[in-house]
């Protein structure tokens, strides 16, 4: 159902995730991979199903006049599928971090204290066009113990129907309540801010899309918000550094999959190297379609790219576009990305070692890069399986959000008959 819906329903699906919770938190590891697994089975079984619902939607959101990058973020392809099946047997075979006691410690009265990871309770997952987040997400939250309610984009509800029918079937084949993955049956705009007012039955609330959905998740949610904003990425390529590899991580940051929040926006250039660098530069991107823009220092060596404005060095593309920028120091690279980024995902391109330590521990973002790509910015791609979002905050996640990122801790005390003097 698309559209509006009974006043209440939102609630009593929270309520029943709730009660799936409590289950799930004490279900035991195998389990939970065990669904897990037999999601992945499905996935490849009933891909024919999924497809005829993923086509669906994109005739509508084709015929709607969505953009070239949401269209490639809304596909189901065999490549997907592949992934995501992957990604669930990863999960499956992963550690269940649920019940371990951490920096156990024994007090000088003979009291053991320490911490256990328990799951966080009932997340609410607020996203847009990617259906293939739904099975990301409910995987993790399903490992971590935790239930889920999913609210998607309208673009993406057939899909996301069909893979949560998937997952639900998957968990009442293992005994497990189908309850704990659930999607709201509408894309009305009300749904959220319903979810956002539902503290004391939502513990979480993770909004995933454009900085608008964001904001108002921040501004209205009644529970602590995990926030995944827009990736303005950089790369900033330092005297000295290899130019051959630079080009190749700039091309693959920005050409690979340029609709994704880890792709490449801005590339920053030592003025020593600027002359030879950035007509190899843009030799490549050219070939590749994309359109670059820089600054007047970049125009001067390459006078074809267009003016970079002042709004271009805040702005996440998730197209084929790139600014280009060339800077006298590190410390000018520094305070650039520590102006206009968005704490996401950034690079440097060095052979010095000085530089590499400090960009590492100065740079303020979620995942900081040596000599490679911000495409690995990515769950599957850092051994985590998959992930729910990356999160730009710092509490209690920094970062791509796995199994771990979505478990909490509680202190425990274990003691034989000690009282307090």
């Amino acid at each position: 159902m698309i559209g509006e819906i009974e006043h209440g329903v939102i609630v009593r699906m929270a309520q029943s995730a709730r009660q799936a919770a409590r289950v799930l938190a004490s279900a035991s590891p195998a389990a939970k991979a065990e669904a897990l697994r037999r999601a992945a089975a499905r996935l490849q079984s009933d891909w024919a199903l999924l497809e005829a619902a993923n086509r669906q939607d994109l005739e509508a959101a084709e015929a709607a006049g969505l953009s070239r990058a949401k269209l490639d973020r809304l596909r189901l392809t065999p490549r997907v599928r592949d992934d995501l099946v992957t990604g669930l047997r990863q999960v499956a075979e992963m550690a269940d971090p649920v019940g371990e006691i951490e920096g156990l410690s024994l007090r000088p009265n003979g009291l053991q204290v320490g911490r256990m990871r328990v799951p966080l309770g009932v997340i609410g997952f607020i996203y847009e066009s990617r259906p293939n987040a739904t099975v990301e997400a409910s995987a993790l939250s399903l490992k971590a113990g935790n239930a889920i309610v999913l609210r998607g984009g309208k673009e993406a509800f057939r899909s996301n129907e069909a893979l949560v029918r998937l997952l639900q079937d998957s968990l009442w084949e293992v005994g497990l309540p189908g309850e704990a993955i659930q999607l709201v049956p509408t894309t009305d705009r009300s749904a959220i801010l319903e979810m956002c007012h539902l503290g004391g039955l939502l513990d979480l609330i993770i909004p995933r899309g454009g900085k608008e959905l964001i904001e108002l998740v921040q501004r209205e949610a009644r529970m602590p918000v995990l926030a995944h904003a827009e990736g303005v990425n950089h790369l900033f390529v330092d005297e000295g550094a290899a130019l051959d590899k630079a080009v190749d991580i700039a091309l693959n940051g920005k050409v690979q999959r340029p609709s994704t929040c880890n792709a490449l926006e801005k590339v920053l250039v030592h003025a020593s190297i600027a002359s030879e660098f950035l007509p190899r530069l843009e030799a490549a991107m050219s070939q590749a379609g994309v359109e670059l823009r820089g600054c007047e220092r970049t125009r001067q060596i390459l006078p074809r790219v267009k003016v970079a404005s002042e709004e271009d060095w805040r702005t996440e593309y998730l197209d084929l576009i790139l600014t280009l920028k060339v800077v006298d120091t590190l410390e000018e690279a520094l305070a650039h990305i520590a102006r206009y980024g968005s704490r996401h995902t950034e690079v440097i391109c060095t052979n010095n070692h000085a530089h590499a330590m400090r960009f590492l521990r100065e740079v303020d973002a979620s995942l900081v890069l040596l000599n490679a790509s911000p495409r690995f910015n990515d769950g599957f791609q850092l051994g985590l399986g998959a992930e729910i979002g990356i999160s730009t905050s710092k509490l209690h996640a920094y970062g791509v959000m796995g199994v771990r990122e979505l478990t909490t801790t509680k202190w425990i005390a274990l003691g034989s008959g000690q009282v307090r003097e």
